[in-house]
């Protein structure tokens, strides 16, 4: 199976282009874990409400600690006071932690769409018409067999009705006079690189099998 032609310059286009598209890939997979670790900077923000967090419970259970001697009273005062710092740095660090898994999830979200929908959308784009060039290239090969004279001659007659004009001309200064001529050549070079195939070198012998290089 013939993934590139063989035709010298049509090969180094398609691997340029492969490349290229493989390059792009690379760069929207960077731009998504740029994006993501961008986004997951702000989580910084839910850490540090944690950390007040922590420091204002870790404050009044100190403070509980503390009065916890206090004859009488300093059973109720100490619970009281572990009671309020829970109830305002425990709840905050809650509320960070959530809002730091919040941030993350989005983060994550955000770093996958900047890959996945560019890098779709070129895929879509690009692999269709990739695909189709390197069937064309594969059915053209099993098509194209100038094994004898008349098959030769049909090429030819194939190259000079259907191609451009300008494509004959950068194989020969006169395509129908050599299609008239018996000089099929030029013509079957320019039927064969048109479907990005080597041409065959040499007319056929009489009753042996030809193939394209």
């Amino acid at each position: 199976m013939r993934i590139y032609p063989e035709v010298p310059a049509l090969r180094t286009r398609a691997v340029v282009a492969d490349l290229l598209l493989l390059a792009l890939l690379v760069v929207f997979a960077w731009l998504g874990m740029k994006v993501n670790n961008t986004v997951d900077d702000i989580a910084s923000l839910g850490r540090g409400v944690q950390d007040a967090g922590n420091s204002v419970r870790d404050g009044f259970t100190q403070a509980g600690d503390t009065l916890g001697n206090v004859p009488l009273v300093g059973g109720d005062l100490s619970g009281a006071l572990r009671d309020a710092g829970q109830a305002t740095g425990g709840n905050a660090v809650a509320a960070g932690r959530q809002g730091e898994l919040a941030i993350e999830e989005l983060a994550q979200l955000l770093g996958w769409l900047t890959f996945l929908i560019p890098s779709a959308l070129l895929l879509v784009a690009a692999l269709p018409r990739r695909i189709r060039k390197v069937r064309q290239i594969n059915v053209a090969a099993q098509v194209l067999r100038a094994d004898s004279e008349e098959a030769r001659r049909l090429l030819a007659m194939r190259a000079a009705f259907a191609l451009p004009f300008g494509t004959l001309l950068s194989y020969t200064r006169d395509p129908f006079g050599d299609l008239q001529a018996g000089n099929y050549d030029a013509l079957l070079r320019a039927v064969y690189e048109d479907c990005g195939l080597r041409a065959p070198t040499g007319k056929p012998m009489a009753g042996a099998g030809f193939e394209p290089a």
